[in-house]
């Protein structure tokens, strides 16, 4: 009789609801998908969940939940079933859907993609996932309704531009719109100084801010917003992955000499994070000059601005993690001190 090494409950999660698929692992190292069943994305839901797994597997073997990073509608459940002591793991939606490619089962359902993220959590050695610190939650919601607030000032501020240039504008209309425009002000305000505070009170957390904020372009609420949209940086194991989830990575379609698509980003991934880039971006190219050289060696090669500018926000993106895991500040001679030493060597090597 063969015997299960291994236990995985890979759920689908959606806003309502949960789809969940029961699969172990035998000795032989063959997979079995035993059971599938829906659930509410909900607390009763979440009872309704463990105690439906644990009734369909073995108590002395070890079980496993798996899920997909969906935005926020995972979250719920991951603090659930960690707060119950359960092994969760989160992995990032890019790996599940190269995963299911490889799949025979080509049709793409919620019933099949839990299936898919079952057979992955049997084939893979997967982390313990852990909550992050409540700080980084609070960054990214701050940070979030603070971009909120600027695009909705930027649309008032368009509006009383017009009711000014029209040829009989409406005094009221005008008035209504400045006292809006004065509230949204004092609401970022708010927001700056909740974030300054919340900084402030974790030293390492502001430890971090201070040596990512050494990067050029990059300032205290990019810093924060960097940190609030990846918890920390919480499933990120390499400067690629980060850039996948950023919707960063490169996609390229080529078959043969009529199918040539021009390579761009897949823009696939965390568009705040895109959105956060911008900026800082802008501000690396006006005032450092490795930024200033990379873009104008890309815009010299294929004469896209906007394309050599994103390239700028994937590698300071890509900075923020490096930092984030040396505990190191900018080197701006980095590179200098790199090539230094490698002709040193070689010098000492002759002699």
């Amino acid at each position: 009789m063969k015997k299960v090494l291994k236990q995985v409950a890979g759920i689908d999660v959606a806003q309502d609801e949960l789809v969940v698929c029961l699969g172990r692992m035998y000795d032989d190292l063959t997979p079995e998908l035993v059971s599938h069943k829906t659930f509410k994305n909900d607390n009763k839901g979440f009872s309704s969940l463990v105690a439906w797994v644990r009734k369909l597997t073995e108590a002395d073997v070890p079980l496993r939940f798996v899920m997909e990073a969906t935005g926020v509608y995972h979250e719920r459940l991951a603090y659930f079933l960690a707060e119950g002591a359960l092994e969760v793991s989160i992995v990032m939606p890019n790996k599940i859907s190269n995963y299911a490619r490889t799949l025979t089962v080509k049709t793409v359902t919620d019933k099949t993609a839990s299936e898919a993220i079952t057979l992955f959590g049997l084939e893979r050695q997967l982390e313990n996932w852990e909550p992050p610190k409540g700080i980084y939650k609070k960054l990214q919601q701050l940070c979030r309704e603070r971009n909120q607030l600027v695009a909705e000032r930027t649309i008032v501020k368009n509006q009383l531009h017009s009711e000014k240039a029209e040829a009989k504008p409406n005094k009221k209309s005008m008035d209504r719109a400045v006292k809006r425009i004065a509230l949204l002000d004092k609401q970022e305000r708010e927001i700056k100084l909740e974030l300054s505070i919340l900084i402030k009170e974790d030293a390492d957390v502001k430890r971090i801010v201070l040596l990512i904020c050494t990067i050029p372009g990059i300032g205290v609420l990019s810093a924060a917003a960097v940190l609030g949209e990846t918890n920390g940086f919480e499933l990120i194991r390499s400067r690629s992955q980060l850039a996948s989830y950023a919707g960063f990575d490169v996609k390229e379609k080529q078959s043969g000499t009529t199918v040539k698509q021009q390579p761009c980003i897949s823009k696939r991934g965390n568009k705040q994070l895109r959105r956060t880039m911008h900026f800082p971006a802008l501000a690396a190219i006006r005032s450092d000059e490795r930024f200033k050289a990379i873009f104008v060696r890309l815009v010299s090669k294929h004469g896209i601005k906007m394309k050599a500018v994103v390239a700028v926000q994937r590698k300071l993106l890509e900075m923020t993690y490096t930092i984030y895991k040396t505990k190191k500040k900018y080197d701006k001679d980095y590179l200098k001190t790199l090539i230094d030493n490698e002709q040193m060597v070689e010098e000492m090597i002759q002699n």
